[in-house]
């Protein structure tokens, strides 16, 4: 048995979750989101106690590798209509600055041209500073995926560690060739 599978997921107070047509729907105060479900999994909520627990219908290698995904994607789905996710992201650099104008955020990373990322529905991102991006949303995945491809068009490199990385993100550094002579 999936140790994370069997573990039970606590609905928090202000959420709901009903099992509609194949598919988890859950709805708290900072969204709503769903989950279409596969075949091999059940979900059983109990209103009294708000816990929600995820079944699997047999033991075959199908049943047995959805059973713990599908409690973790439920676990996320709660979780992120009730406190939400966010990603904090920092530019290092001199002259690098991140900026948002309508829905489009803004990166000057030192290329010639100006970097235009459009923002996706359901993210709020914010610029608290020019250094500063944060990236907040009740989808884990559509807000790490987010951060990910900001952080792609210019990683941090590993001389003078210029670039885009995660608040507190350990860059490991090279000496440089000065160091041989």
């Amino acid at each position: 048995m999936s140790r994370i599978g069997k573990a039970p997921v606590q609905i928090p107070k202000g959420v709901k979750a009903a099992v509609e047509a194949g598919a988890l729907k859950v709805e708290g105060p900072l969204g709503k989101l769903e989950q279409r479900l596969h075949p091999a999994v059940g979900i059983a909520i109990d209103q009294a106690t708000g816990l929600l627990t995820v079944n699997r219908a047999d033991d075959t290698r199908v049943a047995r590798s959805v059973h713990g995904l599908t409690r973790a994607l439920v676990a996320n789905m709660v979780e992120g209509v009730s406190k939400g996710y966010e990603k904090k992201l920092e530019i290092v650099g001199v002259g690098y600055i991140a900026a948002i104008q309508k829905n489009v955020l803004q990166l000057r990373v030192g290329f010639a041209n100006e970097l235009q990322v459009p923002i996706p529905a359901g993210l709020n991102v914010t610029c608290p500073d020019q250094t500063h991006v944060v990236i907040k949303g009740i989808d884990k995945q559509l807000v790490g995926q987010f951060a990910a491809e900001v952080r792609s068009l210019r990683k941090p490199e590993p001389y003078k560690g210029k670039g885009i990385r995660y608040e507190n993100e350990q860059v490991r550094r090279k000496a440089g060739k000065a160091v041989t002579k």
